[in-house]
């Protein structure tokens, strides 16, 4: 684990800019527009969201499955892996790596069972369609594309240093950390730093709970541009969410988005490319063919 934010993967590897996330989107942004692209993200935050409660993980570790989820959809297209079975897996990994402890396989797969049927039937009226070992083959390539780089920073720490020795901290720290977990909805999380978006997260607080401390702000030595940048984010985000009626929306907007194509490729002869002695290439065919579509996972998948 780094000693700092600054000397580790999350700041010198996954710190993005905008245009970064506009040139890797670009494909699904051929179908979809910013706001269609950005609903389903709040989407299935709330499905992650959802599965981490059902399971009684703490909300770092939802935080954490939430930024490895939009790691890997800077980097793929949604048509990649189903983001159905991406959510839990991220879930599974990021309680791990949070060190909550592994959640046996059993357990996972009839909680993602249940949160679809009783909470989010309105966007998948079937059942649940995957099972274990679809996580474990999706846990790897989510672990390739970040090429292992796992410790997140979070803003959670700095948000609790800063408000170390102000007075009534008590009135304003419960607005502030409910901010924090809301800018997981967006992408602030992949654009900035964490002790920049605590502190745009503490000036929301302010604002809402009416307390002054301009003067705390104003005398910081940091780039206050860039936290009102972040507020500009997240005062964004709840206009979008204020007018996104999700249980209507949600479904044509699944239906848009750009799914898994199932299409024989070459393959190296480790996962299948080469038929194995007595084995038809006809049969090799059918067998993977069969496999990527079960999955959910599209063979273009890097």
């Amino acid at each position: 684990m780094a000693g700092c934010f600054w000397q580790s993967s999350h700041f010198q590897q996954w710190l993005l800019t905008r245009q970064d996330l506009m040139r890797e989107r670009h494909q699904d942004l051929q179908i979809l527009s910013d706001e269609e692209y950005l609903k389903l993200m709040i989407f299935f935050a709330n499905l992650i969201q959802a599965l981490g409660e059902q399971l009684k993980v703490k909300q770092q570790v939802v935080a954490t499955a939430i930024v490895y989820f939009k790691r890997f959809y800077v980097r793929n297209s949604l048509k990649s892996i189903d983001p159905l079975l991406m959510s839990p897996t991220c879930v599974f990994l990021a309680s791990k790596v949070e060190e909550f402890g592994v959640i046996s396989n059993n357990r996972l797969i009839s909680t993602c069972q249940s949160v679809v049927k009783n909470k989010f039937s309105y966007a998948y009226p079937s059942e649940f369609p995957y099972r274990i070992n679809h996580v474990l083959e999706c846990e790897f390539y989510l672990l390739e594309m970040m090429d292992c780089c796992l410790v997140l920073y979070h803003p959670y720490r700095p948000l609790l240093q800063y408000l170390h020795d102000w007075n009534n901290k008590e009135t304003i720290l419960p607005t502030a950390w409910n901010v924090v977990n809301d800018i997981y909805r967006t992408d602030i999380c992949l654009l900035y730093a964490p002790h920049q978006i605590a502190l745009a997260c503490l000036h929301m607080a302010c604002v809402i709970t009416q307390r002054d401390y301009k003067q705390w702000f104003a005398d910081l030595n940091t780039d206050l541009d860039k936290v009102l940048e972040i507020t500009r984010h997240i005062l964004n985000l709840y206009e979008l969410w204020k007018n996104f009626d999700e249980k209507k929306e949600i479904q044509a907007l699944l239906n848009k988005m750009p799914k898994p194509k199932c299409q024989q490729t070459s393959r190296p002869p480790s996962q299948g490319g080469v038929p194995s002695e007595g084995q038809s290439s006809q049969q090799q065919s059918n067998q993977n063919t069969s496999t990527a579509s079960s999955s959910g996972l599209s063979q273009t998948t890097n």
